[in-house]
This record gives structure tokens, sequence and C-alpha cells, in this order.
């Protein structure tokens, strides 16, 4: 059985978690962790103390953000109409791509292929595209026959927008094309 983490120290876990995304993305995954500790606030002892080394830290930034990201498809059907929320949603996505592309190198020789990570992580990815899907479908705004793995491989095309002033704009536009597929021949519609 494991021991649940004091508050302090999980507020350390989640400080050294959000500051590591952000410096993976910002800087590389070479970052030295004695920045990301700095940063977080917390002593270099302390990261370690949670993350054993740089391949723990990476793969606990990824998964971190995959929560957070699928965490996010309720809470937005909360507060939008569906297909806005399903918008709103791949949005999102298209930032944790970004996030990930920085992560990609190092996330591929961190973890083992036969490793259960990712696809415990698409399959979190895809529950959250049902939940918006269905919502969308039962509300009417959305189509009956899409299939979250689809939706998944046709976002996919943000992986291959190339960096630079215009990514936003360009992704923005591929994920208005998809949604507004998505409305096409839906009940209300």
């Amino acid at each position: 059985m494991t021991k649940p983490q004091r508050a302090d120290a999980q507020r350390n876990r989640d400080k050294l978690l959000t500051v590591a995304v952000a410096a993976f993305s910002d800087l590389g995954v070479d970052v030295p962790l004695e920045t990301i500790a700095a940063q977080a606030g917390v002593g270099v002892g302390t990261l370690y103390r949670h993350f054993p080394n740089r391949n723990a830290l990476i793969e606990a930034a990824y998964r971190h953000e995959v929560e957070r990201l699928c965490e996010a498809a309720p809470e937005l059907l909360a507060t939008h109409e569906p297909a806005e929320a399903l918008r709103e949603w791949m949005e999102r996505f298209a930032q944790y791509a970004a996030t990930k592309r920085g992560m990609g190198d190092a996330l591929r020789s961190a973890i083992a292929s036969d490793s259960p990570l990712f696809g415990h992580t698409r399959s979190q990815i895809v529950a959250a595209l049902r939940v918006l899907l269905d919502a969308g479908t039962a509300e009417g705004s959305l189509r009956d026959d899409a299939d979250p793995e689809d939706v998944m491989r046709a976002m996919g095309a943000v992986w291959n927008v190339a960096s630079g002033l215009e990514w936003q704009d360009q992704v923005r536009r591929l994920l208005g094309l998809l949604v507004d597929g998505l409305r096409y021949r839906a009940r209300k519609g």
C-alpha cells in the first residue's frame, strides 16, 4: 500500500511538473534540472525525491499534460455548447501537441517502445473525445457517425504543421475545418 503524500510534498511535486512542462517546451529537454528546481522554488534534492532522474521527470510531465487535457473535456461541456467545447478542447490538444513536440525525442529515448505509457495516454485522449462527441450527438450539433479514433487521426494534422509565426493560425484553421465537418449532417444542422 502506497502512503499518501503530505500536502506540502504534493504541492512541490505539482509545482515541479508545471515548471518542467514549461521548461521542456521553451528550452528543450536538456534544460538543467537545477533550473527547473529553482524556478519551482524548491531545492534540487526535492526534485530528485519526486523524480529520481531526468527520464522520470519527462514521463511524469507528459502524463501530467495528458491528464490535464483529458480532465478539461467535462469541464468545457459544463460551460460551453458541445460543438464549441469540442473546438476549445481541440485547441488545447494543439497546445499539448506543441508541448509534446518539444519532448518527443526525449520521450522516445526515455520510454521503451513496449511501454504501456503511450497506449494508456492514447486511451485517455480517445475517452475524452468520446465524451465530447457523445454530448454533441445527444444535443444534435455533431454528426452521430463520428468515431473518436477517426477524429484523433484527423487531429493528427496539427502534428504536421511546421513551427513558426503562423503555426497557431494554421492549426485553428485546420481544427475549424474538422469541427465543421463534424457538424455536417448533424440532426440540428
